[in-house]
């Protein structure tokens, strides 16, 4: 189990987040409508149990969670809590009253400089503390060339305090942390108790370097929920067989200890000593307060042993112990 309050630092920056931190993608009409006033609860209730990390992006409802996210962090004392956001999509200053499909992408340095001060404005807020760039897959030389030249800028000049890149690879993290100077990386689905792809390429570079690893997706899309379920998703999409019967795997052995498999799912990544913070999403108070309850329950070291044993997890993956 784990103390989803206590605090770890970001590389080598004085920036503290807390073990457990927000999503906000589920708050901007990711899967299905939140209302505005459920979502501003959320983040309420997030910030009131101890959590004090809150992870956005412009691309999230085209501004909205950012807005949503916003409405409640303005009330509350600018050093109490740590907000990143995400440059690299060309959103509208003003989210539309209805989000669209809008994946237009601009990696230049004045694009991203735009996207920054937009996002300040649909947060209310003077300052962010990390900016990543988000999803560069395809466009590593004007993420390189624009977008990081643009936030490295900023940190120079203490208008952020961190530089960050958020993806659901792991090779181009892993890229950047060769080729330039990172605080930490956004990681998605790709350090989970499903897919540790991360783990030899990423996370060793990142302990060397000491790039400090937020994991997101830790339920692969909610496979790692409901592995049963008529049409589980994996990676945002339809799930193969093979995920499928591997997750369902994983569940069985859960249940031999007794375990929930989502305790199992949100707990693991946080061995690791490159990991600082789990990003869960949340669209309502019964969804965040679950999350809270499978990082405290107790999961017994034979469980970590078994996966192993069938080869469910790779040897040298670090298990939680109790």
């Amino acid at each position: 189990m784990f103390d989803f309050k206590a605090k770890r630092k970001v590389g080598s920056t004085p920036l503290e987040v807390s073990l457990l931190g927000l999503g906000t993608a589920q708050l901007g009409f990711m899967y299905e409508p939140v209302s505005t006033e459920e979502a501003v609860d959320t983040v309420q209730l997030a910030y009131d149990l101890g959590i004090q990390f809150f992870d956005t992006a412009a691309l999230y409802g085209q501004g909205l969670a950012e807005q949503r996210l916003g409405a409640c962090l303005t009330k509350l004392p600018r050093s109490s809590f740590t907000v990143a956001t995400k440059v690299g999509y060309d959103m509208p200053e003003s989210p539309p009253e209805t989000p669209c499909p809008n994946t237009a992408r601009d990696y230049s340095y004045d694009g991203v400089m735009r996207s920054f001060e937009n996002s300040l404005k649909r947060l209310g807020l003077s300052s962010v503390d990390i900016v990543h760039i988000h999803d560069p897959d395809d466009h590593y030389e004007e993420a390189w060339n624009g977008a990081y030249r643009a936030v490295n800028e900023l940190r120079s000049q203490g208008v952020i305090r961190a530089v960050g890149s958020g993806m659901n690879q792991s090779a181009m993290l892993t890229r950047f942390a060769n080729e330039g100077e990172f605080d930490c990386f956004l990681l998605a689905g790709r350090y989970t108790l499903l897919d540790q792809s991360g783990l030899e390429d990423l996370l060793p570079v990142a302990v060397e370097k000491n790039i400090s690893i937020f994991i997101g997706g830790p339920l692969n899309s909610g496979i790692l929920a409901d592995p049963y379920s008529n049409n589980p998703k994996f990676n945002y999409e339809n799930a193969s067989m093979e995920w499928v019967n591997k997750a369902r795997r994983l569940d069985e052995v859960c249940k031999r200890h007794g375990v929930p498999l989502k305790a199992a799912a949100l707990q693991f990544p946080l061995a690791h000593p490159a990991v600082a913070s789990l990003l869960t999403g949340a669209r309502s108070r019964a969804e965040l307060e679950e999350n809270v309850k499978m990082l405290q329950t107790a999961i017994p070291n034979d469980l970590w042993q078994e996966l192993k044993h069938k080869g469910l997890l790779p040897e040298h993956a670090p298990t939680p112990s109790n």
